[in-house]
């Protein structure tokens, strides 16, 4: 949070907070991660607006790829990144390694 302040979003309704993204770049690539938004304010726009503020300070570091990974069930992220331009890629194949199955 010290190095990239500018990648920490919020969306407020007066003074209530309604959604949120945090940005990373790895120096390739620009990462949206943890997207967020309160489900009485969906559908309003708030999504489109913190993936454009992720997005102008992402490029403005330099990133010219920028992705997110969003899980194949969620079918409404995965629908609003497609409408924001975004390319699924089916090539790419996810790994972790996780200490149980529990987490």
């Amino acid at each position: 949070m010290k190095k990239n302040p500018n990648f920490f979003f919020g969306a407020y309704d007066e003074n209530r907070l309604v959604g949120t993204v945090i940005a990373g770049y790895d120096y390739r690539r620009g990462w949206i991660n943890r997207l967020a938004v309160d489900p009485k304010y969906r559908r309003r726009g708030v999504a489109q607006k913190l993936i454009a503020a992720a997005e102008k300070a992402l490029r403005k570091k330099g990133a010219r790829i920028i992705c997110a990974l969003v899980e194949d069930y969620n079918a409404a992220s995965l629908g609003l990144f497609k409408k924001g331009g975004y390319v699924e890629h089916r090539d790419v194949v996810y790994l972790s390694k996780r200490d149980s199955n529990e987490v």
